[in-house]
């Protein structure tokens, strides 16, 4: 059985060309035009993969994601003409594994599909931090003067105040605490928080550690993630 992708696009020139390049690549396509129409059928019918618009009538394809829900276990790419890093991180918060900005080329799309398509069917782990060094203090629990991160509980707190973190946010405080004192490069910490093989800018991580300083930092005044500038980032134990 052929791998079948929802394309949804609401340039109808675009959506064709598309359409026809994946038909030539050997994939079932269906189309959608619009939001609702998209949730829909993403909802009713199966998919081996989505390429979303964000920029959609109806519903604009980050509400899609949304209403599809975190368990919705297909891979989304979204297709922006956004080039903004802060409407990227809110599509992959959202449950995107990868976007690509329109104007793009058709070798660059395929190539992310292949991708997203082999992460999610081989279901690849990679596991960045077996030669790492660890801050764990007890199973699945990490320590960094008043901040406690609980793996098992998916929880964040600050002398006992709860900290509330997206899931990109949580894998990328986790994977500083678990390599405390170790200087972690932004390709790193990117394949950890957005998966082994992901093609984005390394700016995202930037975002990231900027959204967590708000939340930590900025509230509890500390200073937890330091930065090593042309290296990347750090939390030192003392």
């Amino acid at each position: 059985m052929s791998t079948r992708i929802l394309v949804v696009e609401d340039e109808e020139k675009l959506a064709r060309f598309t359409e026809l390049e994946l038909i030539h690549e050997g994939y079932t396509v269906e189309k959608a035009m619009d939001g609702r129409t998209a949730l829909e059928m993403a909802s009713t019918r199966e998919y081996d993969l989505i390429l979303l618009d964000i920029m959609l009538p109806g519903l604009n394809g980050l509400e899609v994601l949304r209403r599809l829900g975190p368990d919705y276990d297909v891979p989304v790419i979204l297709l922006t003409a956004r080039d903004a890093v802060m409407d990227k991180v809110a599509g992959l918060d959202a449950g995107a594994v990868d976007y690509i900005t329109k104007p793009f080329a058709i070798e660059e799309l395929l190539a992310r599909i292949r991708v997203a398509l082999k992460q999610h069917n081989k279901q690849i782990t990679v596991d960045n931090t077996q030669s790492l060094a660890t801050g764990k203090v007890e199973d699945g629990v990490y320590v960094w003067n008043g901040l406690k991160l609980e793996e098992k509980k998916r929880r964040v707190t600050y002398n006992n105040q709860e900290i509330s973190l997206t899931n990109r946010e949580f894998l990328m405080l986790e994977t500083l605490l678990q390599n405390m004192d170790i200087v972690l490069s932004r390709d790193t910490l990117l394949e950890k928080v957005c998966g082994y093989d992901y093609v984005g800018e390394t700016n995202v991580v930037d975002v990231y550690v900027r959204f967590l300083r708000s939340k930590i930092d900025d509230v509890f005044g500390v200073k937890m993630i330091q930065t090593v500038r042309g290296v990347g980032y750090v939390i030192k134990s003392e």
